[in-house]
């Protein structure tokens, strides 16, 4: 019976969730309607020029190619010879991270490695927040390297730059202790759970490395075609479309979402931007055409997912 509540209790709490989403996504709908009209905020797509287009898309599949490469290279014991069905995971995840409310996507991934991979979630799901905490902080530093682009309180950003910088490497000197010290602690079961979720962290420095360059890599090409894709739509600084690019992806980390990022996104680009003296009309518009442009390149990257087969390998 306990365990039957606990089931009913889940699935509650699913449904609200997504039932919290779908409001969200309507009442996003409805605004930007009110706000602006759907009919204005697509009409700069019928005079964008295909080549224009095109860079941004190639900007974003480079992207996704280093991300898949980062997944690739942590588990390289793994998926050594599957390039092509690591980038089939990538892109499946991709989509529905960008789709799914509440960050709820993020579940896929566990589930796609034991699928495709036969790695266990205690292995994935470490590796995953640390792949998720290296890509807070690479958003953080690229802030605050664009700093001076906006604001002359130089010797503000080369401290905040000097401790912000080698947070991961102080992670990954530390954490392994940490852990052990924390499990010494605990209960055997718990123990052994702790020392379990440690295995499936980088304990070599070149893992470490590789993963860490692999993020900026994936970050700096990312962001440089989103600040393109806000340029196109909106005459702005291009240090305001640099920020506002790193907004947008930055509200994912709120609690709160609508299905497919819908309202939490155009909110982180639009914040960003403000203080840089861009309408909130001109934002609104270059930030919904942004996540347009997100959501559409993701299918895109699920749909060529479909075409690669589940035995595609290389080398």
């Amino acid at each position: 019976m306990p365990t039957n509540a606990c089931n009913l209790s889940r699935r509650l709490k699913q449904s609200y969730r997504y039932l919290l989403g779908l409001f969200i996504l309507i009442a996003f709908v409805a605004l930007i309607e009110s706000f602006v009209g759907w009919g204005k905020l697509l009409t700069p797509w019928r005079s964008l020029s295909m080549d224009a287009a095109a860079t941004a898309v190639a900007l974003t599949m480079i992207s996704y190619f280093a991300r898949a490469w980062r997944f690739y290279d942590y588990f390289r014991s793994e998926m050594h010879g599957a390039f092509g069905l690591c980038f089939k995971l990538m892109l499946q995840h991709n989509v529905l991270n960008n789709f799914l409310p509440m960050r709820s996507g993020e579940i896929s991934f566990p589930i796609l490695m034991a699928r495709y991979f036969s790695v266990p979630a205690i292995r994935s799901v470490p590796a995953l927040l640390w792949f998720r905490l290296l890509d807070l902080h690479t958003l953080g530093l690229l802030a605050l390297a664009a700093a001076p682009l906006w604001t002359e309180h130089y010797l503000v950003i080369a401290l905040a730059l000097v401790l912000w910088t080698p947070l991961p490497w102080l992670g990954f000197l530390y954490g392994d202790r940490t852990l052990q010290n924390l499990a010494a602690r605990f209960p055997p079961k718990a123990q052994k759970l702790t020392l379990q979720i440690r295995d499936g962290l980088p304990n070599q420095m070149g893992p470490f490395w590789r993963a860490w360059a692999w993020t900026l890599a994936n970050w700096l090409v990312k962001l440089i075609g989103f600040a393109w894709v806000l340029l196109l739509f909106a005459d702005i600084p291009l240090f305001a479309a640099w920020l506002g690019a790193i907004g947008g992806d930055l509200s994912s980390v709120l609690p709160i979402h609508g299905i497919a990022g819908a309202g939490t996104f155009e909110a982180g680009v639009v914040a960003a931007m403000a203080p840089f003296g861009v309408p909130l009309e001109t934002g609104t518009l270059a930030a919904v055409n942004l996540h347009l442009f997100v959501l559409g390149t993701s299918v895109l990257g699920g749909a060529a997912a479909l075409l690669i087969a589940r035995g595609a390998r290389h080398g």
